[in-house]
């Protein structure tokens, strides 16, 4: 890996941290220091601000579109010519295997900035409503949409890029200057995107700064400060109320994608053992690191057993490997800490009655494992079933028919994601239609993709990223009357 030593991006120089600190960055496969990341203080994430906003109100960023559409395809250009290093740091830093990588991880959220650039360059701004004459008064009517100015994306560990950019890439492509703060476990990939906009783009500084303080308390005036516009954030439920909280006296656009806790429904007359296999698969991916992942599985009552079977089968044909070998599904959690929190939720599925058809354990080896790991014995009740655990951990749930598999997929605070399986394609969509969840797969249908809307139900979130929904999020509408 040849990629150069992390550094702040503010006001278009790549620079360390003003006090000289910085703090380590571990592999999580193997818990060793792999660099250090500078420690933005309070006086950068203050210049970062500064920046965005003096450049937002000052330059022609905001209504230079043609400028913005290169920009963004420039910076597509710098991550396909920079991949290897970028898939190098993923793992090194991540700990996500390259099959998540070649797909989620880097290459599909790259790829999707073609989507981007191409729906910024058609998009229709402006809009003649025609004439009418409220009041009497003939009025020619237009609406706007223009940006909605500086954007604070505050971004998590566990997919780091497609996040990063999800929230970064529509921002610009409308006009808005952006402070991105990454979470400190993972700050490397978000100074390296820097990096490729300082050095291989015309994006003008300040339009877009990188600041990484390893106390999330620096980064808090992020949500207070009345020179940002909008927070837009992806994370935990739990932040994300503190976040609006904390947004709420300067009014500011808030944009939330939390937590999960999704199910996989198969109805009586599914493939039971295919749905059990998958959903467990699914599990596994980047150890369970995954809002959207299916982690309650629901299946009927009579094919339990079974199901549980197979989806421990599953697991114990993956199994937590080295995520950098190429056959690797399931690697490491990303740090002590979520490593801890992982086997607390297994100690209580024993608490609560739950045995373990497979895993259960942290792994004794260097690093941060935990076994893939699927639960019975449990109702949907349950902490387990309840709680998003962020580890490569399936509960398995019994239904008694449709209404009931209904009843318990909606029986959540979340709302994000799910699926339905059935031998009836029309019997699905109907199930499907009642579940109360931002995304859903019908029968092994794929929701993720770039012009497709993400987001969540209830405590899932507010708003919507990716697609044109989620360029729209970085948009304010004003309407203007003229005599007619």
């Amino acid at each position: 890996m040849s990629t150069p030593a992390p550094l702040q991006l503010i006001d278009g120089k790549l620079v360390p941290a003003s006090d000289g600190a910085t703090y380590p960055i571990l592999n999580p496969a193997t818990g060793v220091e792999i660099g250090q990341a500078p420690d933005s203080t309070a006086g950068d994430v203050e210049a970062a601000i500064a920046a965005a906003r003096r450049t937002f109100d000052g330059t022609d960023w905001s209504t230079n579109l043609e400028l913005r559409v290169r920009c963004i395809r420039q910076l597509q250009q710098a991550l396909y010519d920079h991949a290897d290093d970028f898939k190098a740091l993923t793992t090194a830093e991540v700990g996500m295997p390259g099959f998540m990588i070649g797909a989620a991880g880097f290459d599909g959220p790259v790829d999707g900035l073609t989507f981007v650039a191409d729906t910024a360059e058609a998009y229709e701004f402006e809009t003649d409503l025609g004439v009418a004459s409220p009041m009497g008064i003939p009025s020619r009517r237009t609406v706007r949409r223009e940006p909605v100015g500086v954007v604070a994306a505050i971004t998590p560990w566990n997919v780091p890029t497609q996040i990063n950019l999800a929230k970064v890439a529509p921002a610009l492509a409308a006009g808005c200057t952006v402070v991105l703060k990454p979470a400190p476990d993972t700050p490397w990939l978000a100074y390296e995107l820097g990096r490729l906009v300082a050095e291989h783009t015309d994006i003008p500084a300040g339009v877009f700064n990188v600041v990484a303080p390893k106390d999330n308390a620096v980064a808090a005036v992020l949500t207070t400060d009345p020179r940002i516009d909008m927070v837009s954030f992806t994370g935990s439920t739990q932040t994300g109320r503190a976040i609006m909280a904390a947004a709420a006296p300067t009014l500011k656009k808030v944009f939330l994608e939390l937590g999960g806790k999704s199910a996989a429904i198969a109805l009586d007359d599914a493939d039971v053992a295919a749905v059990a296999g998958a959903t467990a698969f699914a599990a596994c991916i980047h150890a369970g690191q995954g809002c959207a992942i299916t982690t309650r599985l629901v299946v009927p009552r009579d094919r339990y057993d079974e199901a549980v079977q197979v989806a421990a089968a599953t697991m114990e044909s993956i199994g937590a490997k080295d995520p950098t070998d190429p056959g690797t599904i399931c690697g490491p959690v990303i740090s002590a800490v979520q490593r801890d929190r992982v086997e607390g939720y297994l100690k209580l599925a024993v608490e609560e009655g739950g045995t373990f058809a497979t895993g259960g354990k942290v792994i004794d080896q260097d690093g941060y494992w935990i076994e893939p790991t699927v639960v019975a014995g449990l109702d949907n009740s349950s902490r387990l079933a309840q709680e998003e655990i962020f580890g490569p951990v399936l509960v398995v749930i019994p239904h008694d028919g449709d209404d009931d598999a209904v009843r318990i997929a909606n029986d959540s605070a979340y709302g994000l994601s799910g699926s339905v399986d059935s031998g009836s394609l029309e019997r699905a969509k109907a199930v499907a239609a009642r579940i109360r969840t931002g995304t859903l797969a019908v029968n092994g249908g794929v929701w993720f993709s770039p012009d497709a809307p993400f987001g969540g139900y209830k405590q899932s979130g507010i708003g919507r990223e990716m697609g044109v929904a989620g360029f729209e999020e970085y948009l304010e509408t004003k309407t203007i009357a003229e005599p007619a």
